[in-house]
């Protein structure tokens, strides 16, 4: 799919392929259009996200559908029922091991690094991309994306290490780290 260059690839993608996506959200949401709507303005929103990183997408349906279906199967996640605890229940709490809250941080630390090493990343650890087919994407030879997966891993590791002064335990597991705060104030 081409896109003029004053015209961001997105909007062509979403030009293209919104009435589709709409029509099968309505579907996957039992006829709710309202619902549908919103996770469609959902799906957008994590489309434009992407940046410039969109335009390099091969099949850009296959992704918006991918990520369609992922926050259809979010929104019924958390529609799940809630049974009511007791008062007598003893008051447990589950604290959420420091390598899952270290997570939340990841998108931030990814974007602070550079952009080849946030591509690989993001491509063939989050998104599940195989090597070889990023390797053929992008003109280079396994061996050189399996380097280069492995030098950014190490980088990344690096960087949260640095800014979040993330420690580790006597066998490697991150143990704690510092918040940072958020643009929008929050700690991560």
């Amino acid at each position: 799919m081409k896109h003029e260059p004053s015209r961001p690839c997105v909007l062509d993608a979403w030009q293209e392929h919104e009435s589709e996506l709409r029509g099968w959200l309505i579907h996957r949401v039992q006829g709710d259009r309202a619902l549908a709507d919103d996770l469609l303005q959902i799906v957008f929103l994590k489309a434009l996200r992407q940046g410039r990183r969109f335009c390099d997408v091969e099949r850009t349906r296959s992704w918006l559908f991918t990520t369609a279906r992922n926050t259809v199967v979010d929104h019924f996640r958390l529609l799940k029922k809630q049974v009511p605890v007791p008062d007598d229940m003893s008051a447990h709490v589950d604290v959420m091991p420091p390598v899952d809250l270290l997570a939340q941080c990841l998108p931030r630390a990814l974007d602070e690094l550079g952009d080849k090493d946030a591509d690989v990343l993001q491509r063939c650890d989050l998104e599940g991309m195989a090597q070889a087919e990023y390797a053929r994407l992008h003109g280079l030879s396994v061996p050189g994306v399996k380097s280069r997966l492995q030098r950014a891993r190490r980088r990344l590791g690096e960087h949260l290490t640095r800014v979040c002064r993330v420690r580790r335990d006597q066998s490697g597991h991150v143990c704690c780290f510092v918040p940072r705060e958020s643009v929008d104030g929050e700690s991560i």
